[in-house]
């Protein structure tokens, strides 16, 4: 038992009990997930990973990681961008990988995937195995996101691209003020809804309101080792891609 304490949302938890909250988290929610995502975002989420891929350009042949990739979002995006290609979909919580293999997608593609259960903060591949690590919504998850972001750059083969898609700060505190409203009165109550669990996207809004903001996250990557490591702000800030290079 670890005596170090990291939040769950506003709550402060003992290091070594936030991964299964999580995994409580996303189990109850899994089979609910993709439709609570457009719900919450009114679709503007699709716009962000499309955004994503087209910063990403994936090419084809690359080998990619998604880590927290839960139903398999990012890594069908990208295999159908790449042309051809492999994607291993890294997930802590298991129900999330079996909604995403029972998409349709995943049958099409299911000669290109991988679908691995494991931990952002340990993750089970050699050094120098992919050509893109992605992690979508995820890393704020993470009980100890730089050992995440170690993680990325030590499974990356040289030249290999880190792309990561949170939500995070508006720079403008009217703005943030009418999005927090937002967040803590409508989230809840469609997560309530629709998933029927509004614990679950209580704890997701908190958590975005407990994330480092981009410049804080820029030099967590740059500390990982990522040269050329840069951001770009996606709806003025409601999330925020970064992204970096193993050199």
């Amino acid at each position: 038992m670890s005596d170090k304490t990291t939040h769950f949302g506003f709550q402060t938890v003992p290091e070594d009990e936030k991964a299964g909250r999580v995994q409580g988290v996303f189990g109850s929610v899994a089979s609910k997930y993709d439709i609570m995502n457009d719900a919450m975002s009114m679709g503007i989420h699709r716009i962000w990973k499309d955004a994503m891929m087209d910063w990403l350009a994936p090419r084809a042949g690359q080998r990619l990681l998604d880590v927290a990739g839960g139903t398999g979002d990012i890594s069908f995006r990208f295999l159908k961008r790449a042309g051809s290609g492999h994607a291993t979909v890294l997930d802590l919580t298991e129900p999330m990988l079996v909604a995403g293999r029972q998409r349709a997608e995943a049958g099409t593609m299911a000669d290109s995937l991988d679908w691995v259960v494991g931990d952002a903060m340990a993750l089970p591949f050699a050094d120098n195995t992919f050509d893109v690590y992605t992690i979508s919504f995820g890393i704020r998850n993470v009980t100890r996101p730089q050992e995440a972001l170690n993680e990325a750059y030590r499974v990356l083969r040289p030249g290999g691209r880190l792309m990561v898609l949170e939500f995070s700060q508006i720079p403008n505190d009217l703005m943030q003020k009418v999005y927090d409203l937002y967040s803590f009165n409508i989230i809840p109550r469609l997560g309530q809804a629709i998933a029927g669990d509004r614990d679950s996207y209580q704890y997701l809004v908190e958590s975005i309101r407990k994330f480092p903001d981009q410049d804080t996250f820029l030099e967590m990557v740059k500390k990982a080792g990522f040269g050329n490591a840069k951001y770009r702000n996606l709806s003025m800030g409601i999330a925020c891609l970064h992204s970096g290079w193993k050199l």
